[in-house]
Order: C-alpha cells, then sequence, then structure tokens
C-alpha cells in the first residue's frame, strides 16, 4: 500500500556519489525538523524524467524555497554512479537539486511506489511523484497514474498547492 498524506516517511538510507565514492544519505537527517520537497522518478536518462520532470524542479526551485522549502531531493532507482552522472547531465545538482540512489530500491518499496514495465525495460524502479514533507510527515502527495507523464508530479503542480 502506497504511503499517503498524513503519514510519517520510513526511516531510509540512500545513495549519494562523494569523493571517495558512495556515501550513505539519511533522509531521517534530511527531513526533520525541516520543508522538504522529495519526488522521485522512473529511471535516470529516460526521456520524461530528463526533459520534463527534473527541469520542472529546476524552474520552480526558487519559488519553492520562497514558501520555506530547504530542500529538494529528487530518487532514482538507479545505482549512485548513474544518478550522478545524469545530475551532471541535467545541471540538477548545480542548480540546486540534491541528487539521490536508492540502488536497491528499498526506500521506494517501503513507500509502496515500486512497479515495473516489462516492456519498456524498467524493473522495480519507482512510480513517478512528488510530496511535500514537513518534520518527516507527508503533506501533499502526487502520483502520476502513468510514467511516462509529468504533469501531477511536476514541479509547478506542487507549487501551486501550497
Amino acid at each position: 500500500m502506497a504511503i499517503s498524506v498524513g503519514e510519517k516517511i520510513p526511516s531510509s538510507n540512500l545513495l549519494k556519489l562523494g569523493e571517495d565514492g558512495p556515501e550513505h544519505v539519511s533522509l531521517d537527517e534530511i527531513t526533520a525538523g525541516r520543508k522538504v520537497v522529495v519526488f522521485a522518478v522512473p529511471g535516470a536518462y529516460t526521456p520524461t524524467c530528463t526533459q520534463a520532470h527534473v527541469p520542472s524542479f529546476i524552474r520552480a526551485k526558487d519559488a519553492l524555497e520562497a514558501k520555506g522549502v530547504q530542500e529538494i531531493v529528487c530518487v532514482a532507482v538507479n545505482d549512485p554512479f548513474v544518478v550522478h552522472a545524469w545530475s551532471e547531465a541535467t545541471n540538477a545538482e548545480a542548480s540546486g537539486i540534491t541528487m539521490l540512489s536508492d540502488s536497491d530500491g528499498s526506500f521506494t518499496k517501503s513507500i509502496g511506489m515500486d512497479f515495473s514495465a516489462p516492456p519498456a525495460g524498467l524493473f522495480n524502479r519507482s512510480a513517478r511523484y512528488s510530496m511535500l514533507v514537513e518534520d518527516q510527515v507527508v503533506v501533499i502527495l502526487n502520483k502520476e497514474e502513468s510514467p511516462g507523464i509529468c504533469e501531477t508530479s511536476a514541479g509547478e503542480t506542487l507549487l501551486s498547492q501550497m
């Protein structure tokens, strides 16, 4: 069952590529006592993720921060090396988006957002969603019905709901 508004996000460690290789990043530490946007993509380098979803949060970043958002986190079920390269290719991290890897999909599964689409070659990936988390509790949640669409979960949509 998918996480819903009013629920606390589960304790999770994600990965980020650091100077000495992959580093664990605690989602608890990122969200405790803070207002944070978390959005997830089905896969790094996929067309909708690269051309629509990440750019929507880059465009909305300043306006989200003006509404009190302290960090914007993108989660992808890819290894941290791919997520890092994709971050550079999209200019996401340089634009202030925190790009994190859920390499084994454990966070994604724990919030019930996992799916597979064999015809597209996507297995054990994340549904496309965005959420506003305040002090570890989901306040707004937007999940796309189809992984190839980015409307409900776009940065501008979340901004309009705040």
